[in-house]
């Protein structure tokens, strides 16, 4: 079974513990990647989701997330990268998306990449934890 990346955007609401998270699912479209800013205001934490598995786009993964990062709206806010799809032989690992992203190196913000394999739920909602913890800190 396949995955199809979101063609535009989507509006969730996530309930955890006693928070509420409303999740801009922003599709990763090259040409809808200029809105992406129009949603960061009030930004409080950041999901970045990989896909483990998609060696070749580790790297437009890397651009896409830096450039996001140096918008004033988000300067402050925690980064949750989930390493997804950890289900699937030859992924790689937490560690190796983490060298990939180039955290250990450049990060003056709180970020943690958290494992996952979101079709069964691992790894969600330790990284759910982390973040709302990181938020309710601040």
């Amino acid at each position: 079974m396949g995955t199809t990346p979101t063609p535009g955007f989507e509006l969730e609401t996530i309930e955890y513990k006693n928070i509420s998270l409303i999740a801009w699912d922003v599709g990763g479209n090259d040409k809808i990647r200029i809105l992406w800013r129009h949603y960061y205001q009030n930004v409080k934490g950041i999901i970045f989701v990989v896909d483990s598995n998609d060696k070749d786009k580790i790297e437009t993964a890397k651009e896409e997330l830096y450039k996001m990062l140096v918008e004033e709206n988000l300067k402050n806010a925690p980064l949750l990268v989930f390493a997804n799809k950890q289900d699937i032989p030859g992924k790689m690992t937490k560690e190796e998306v983490t060298q990939e992203l180039g955290l250990n190196y450049s990060m003056s913000r709180q970020w943690y990449v958290q494992a996952s394999c979101a079709p069964v739920g691992d790894g969600l909602y330790e990284g759910l934890e982390w973040l709302t913890n990181q938020i309710a800190a601040n």
